[in-house]
């Protein structure tokens, strides 16, 4: 259980980095959006700094996998919450990007439900499951990404209108976090065919099952949307709002999808639930929009002007 910890903290200092190392590298970049995907794979591959973040994402994910063998979902989501302060962090030391007193409350707020969660876990007596129905996991996850394109094409569209106060990014977050978290649920599915026998047949089934495809449709508009939301929006805020949508997503509805089971003693099951609980909490607090002093961007990044 404890590599699985081990595994959890590696993946969020992976993350973390990736995600500040990309926002970096799209500041020096033209202006990118969603309605032009080809243009938008054209610049940042052709940026190193964007390529070495997109490989630390990719070993995150790798490590990922591993989180999911040995640790219950609704615990690991409450453990990669914590990437979320080394991510302010980053975000501050690399991007000059400065936090509100409301926002580093609710920091403080996620390290003490990422406490809670830690504490509920114990060896050998929490379920880890390795398969769900196939047509249970569509049901929740295709009706969850077409709420996440259209709650982006909304903050598209309400962005672009003359005299709105500059979006901090909760929507962009939110509609992102919506994808990762059926991505999120598929490498749960992907990490139940990692055998070290049989590859050939493990592999095949792989290919039967809907996993394959559903990081391909989240990696593909992943990359797309969550591109054009960091280059403008603050690393700071929208990563740790589409962290925290991911990961109550991935918690509540991977621990019903995959059938694990909460804990049975009364103070860890509190503990597990009150961490979730004040997670939601703290996504529901979180501010819509930057005051107006706060418009310039870092680094030179170009931000949403209306027409």
């Amino acid at each position: 259980m404890w590599w699985g910890v081990a595994a959890a903290l590696l993946a969020n200092v992976l993350y973390s980095s990736g995600f500040v190392l990309e926002k970096r590298a799209l500041a020096a970049l033209p202006e990118v959006t969603i309605r032009q995907p080809a243009r938008l794979l054209r610049l940042v591959l052709g940026s190193p700094l964007w390529i070495g973040g997109s490989l630390a994402l990719a070993a995150g994910f790798a490590a990922q996998l591993a989180v999911y063998r040995t640790l219950p979902i609704a615990a690991a989501q409450g453990i990669f919450v914590s990437g979320l302060v080394l991510l302010v962090l980053l975000s501050a030391r690399l991007l000059g990007e400065e936090t509100t007193g409301r926002e580093r409350y609710a920091l403080a707020a996620i390290l003490a439900a990422l406490l809670m969660v830690v504490l509920s876990l114990r060896e050998g007596s929490d379920t880890v499951s390795q398969s769900a129905p196939y047509p249970l996991i569509l049901l929740v996850c295709v009706p969850s990404l077409a709420a996440g394109v259209w709650l982006y094409n909304s903050a598209e569209r309400r962005a672009r209108h003359r005299h709105r106060l500059p979006t901090t990014g909760v929507e962009y977050g939110v509609a992102v976090g919506l994808l990762y978290g059926v991505s999120s649920l598929a490498i749960k599915g992907v990490s139940s065919y990692l055998t070290t026998s049989g590859m050939g047949g493990a592999l095949l089934d792989l290919l039967r099952s809907p996993y394959p495809y559903l990081l391909l449709f989240t990696g593909a508009f992943g990359l797309v949307m969550s591109q054009a939301a960091l280059q403008r929006c603050r690393a700071s805020l929208i990563v740790p709002v589409c962290t925290t949508v991911t990961c109550l997503y991935t918690a509540v509805l991977g621990t019903l999808s995959f059938g694990e089971a909460l804990p049975e003693d009364p103070l860890r099951l509190t503990l597990r639930v009150a961490g979730t609980a004040l997670a939601v909490a703290v996504l529901l607090s979180m501010p819509r929009h930057d005051p107006p002093a706060h418009n310039q961007a870092p680094l030179g990044a170009k931000e949403l002007t209306p027409p």
